[in-house]
């Protein structure tokens, strides 16, 4: 996809930080629109039909939680990149962000060079996704998660998971980097059923390094896991 054929829509009740953030996407060949309210974001949502969102968390009307919450429970959504924008940098803001859906958590204030990094980056990222995807096939290093067969393999070698052990390796491996807190991989996985205990998301864990090797999956205490 070409710079000018992407679209950026930036949600944020500051109308500097829309106003700073569009001059420069512009500056950059995207397509850029703005909204001020959570309210009137959503609606923008709808008729923009944007590919990255940058979401402001603390807005007066509906808070960016609210709006990303209410995105993805829209499929119309469901290819849009969310990077939330706060002044809050706290570790249980990020997660609650992560945990509604958002892609990832930009500190605000944050220099325009850097921004424009951090969208290209988000922007390969969703391609990469796209593109797995297509064929179903992610790769870390050298383990490859094929879902359309439910096989891992290392290399040559082929690695027998539980359905769990294989949908939590999956989720974490659709995001390399990212941290995927217990509660959102309880939800994602697990969905509506009942389990006991956090402690149950850790004994997946367990065994699937058991099955894989410590090397790919990384716990970060008090947090949640990720991979890379």
């Amino acid at each position: 996809m070409k710079k000018n054929e992407i679209k950026v829509l930036v949600i944020d009740d500051e109308t500097d930080v829309t106003d700073i953030i569009s001059y420069n996407l512009d500056k950059e060949g995207y397509q850029v629109a703005t909204a001020n309210t959570g309210a009137s974001g959503l609606k923008k949502a709808a008729d923009f039909n944007p590919d990255l969102v940058l979401l402001d968390v603390m807005m007066t009307d509906m808070d960016g939680m609210e709006v990303c919450r209410q995105m993805r429970e829209r499929p119309e959504f469901d290819h849009v990149v969310i990077a939330f924008l706060t002044a809050r940098g706290e570790d249980y803001t990020q997660i609650a962000a992560y945990d509604y859906g958002g892609d990832d958590f930009i500190v605000k204030p944050i220099r325009p060079s850097v921004l424009k990094s951090r969208i290209k980056a988000l922007l390969r990222r969703k391609m990469r996704l796209s593109t797995a995807d297509d064929d179903q096939i992610m790769r870390v290093g050298d383990l490859q998660i094929d879902a359309s067969k439910f096989e891992v393999t290392i290399g040559e070698k082929s690695i027998d998971l539980a359905k769990k052990e294989f949908k939590i390796l999956e989720l974490l491996a659709s995001s390399p980097g990212r941290v995927f807190s217990r509660e959102e991989i309880y939800r994602k996985v697990w969905g509506s059923e009942i389990i006991v205990g956090e402690r149950t998301i850790d004994v997946h864990v367990r065994r699937i390094r058991e099955k894989i090797g410590d090397g790919y999956i990384k716990t970060l205490k008090g947090v949640g896991y990720k991979i890379g």
